[in-house]
């Protein structure tokens, strides 16, 4: 039997929209795609799957339930509201780090001026998840441009996760968008797993691994 069943794990996915007017907002790339697989694989082992959605095209993986979001914020609810009953979370959003301070409430009119919108931080999701975190698991994901490593450890310790996965846009075949990646799998011991380009699914299988195996170590 897999050191998953019965398990209630959330997993969090896709991009946040940040309102500027009622048609403009700010948001990126992220598809999904990466969060979607992993909560499939995850499901497929026996686990009770929360998948906290930000807007994708996507179809809810089998056994999954889905909870749908559009903002930071609202992820950020969505989130804490369900972390207290569940067994871990997996964090592979691409959650916005700021948002406007102010929403207009009409849509914003053209001017020959330039415009200025005012940002304010977001909640940091992981991070709070890592303050109430106990004895439950707990991975990130980073996506990085330069001193890959290094950034994603710091992550890793800031945020007291079990797990980091990092992702490289320097990697060809990884990132947003695309049906493959590359992913590096680092513990909270250190331990670094590089694995290879693959597709998506095949490295949510790699991340499943890595999480029913700690489960397993635990005897839970």
């Amino acid at each position: 039997m897999s050191a998953l069943e019965g398990k209630t794990l959330i997993v969090t996915a896709g991009p946040t929209i940040e309102p500027i007017d009622p048609v403009r907002f700010l948001s990126n790339h992220s598809t999904g795609k990466m969060g979607y697989a992993i909560a499939g694989a995850l499901a497929a082992r026996g686990a009770r799957v929360v998948l906290v959605s930000g807007r994708t095209a996507l179809d809810t993986p089998a056994g999954v339930e889905r909870v749908d979001v559009l903002s930071a914020e609202e992820m950020y609810r969505a989130v804490m509201e369900r972390f207290e009953a569940s067994d871990g979370a997996v964090m592979c959003a691409a959650v916005a780090d700021y948002t406007p301070v102010e929403v207009s409430p009409v849509k914003m009119k053209k001017s020959d001026d330039d415009l200025v919108i005012r940002l304010k931080r977001t909640k940091d999701i992981a991070a709070e998840a890592g303050r109430r975190k106990g004895d439950r698991m707990l991975m990130g994901f980073a996506l990085e441009t330069d001193h890959e490593q290094e950034n994603a450890l710091g992550k890793l310790r800031r945020k007291n996760l079990d797990f980091i996965v990092l992702n490289s846009l320097r990697d060809p075949g990884a990132g947003f968008a695309g049906d493959t990646n590359k992913i590096t799998i680092i513990d909270r011991q250190g331990e670094i797993t590089d694995c290879p380009l693959e597709s998506k699914r095949a490295a949510a299988e790699r991340i499943a691994d890595r999480i029913e195996a700690w489960f397993a170590a635990r005897g839970c």
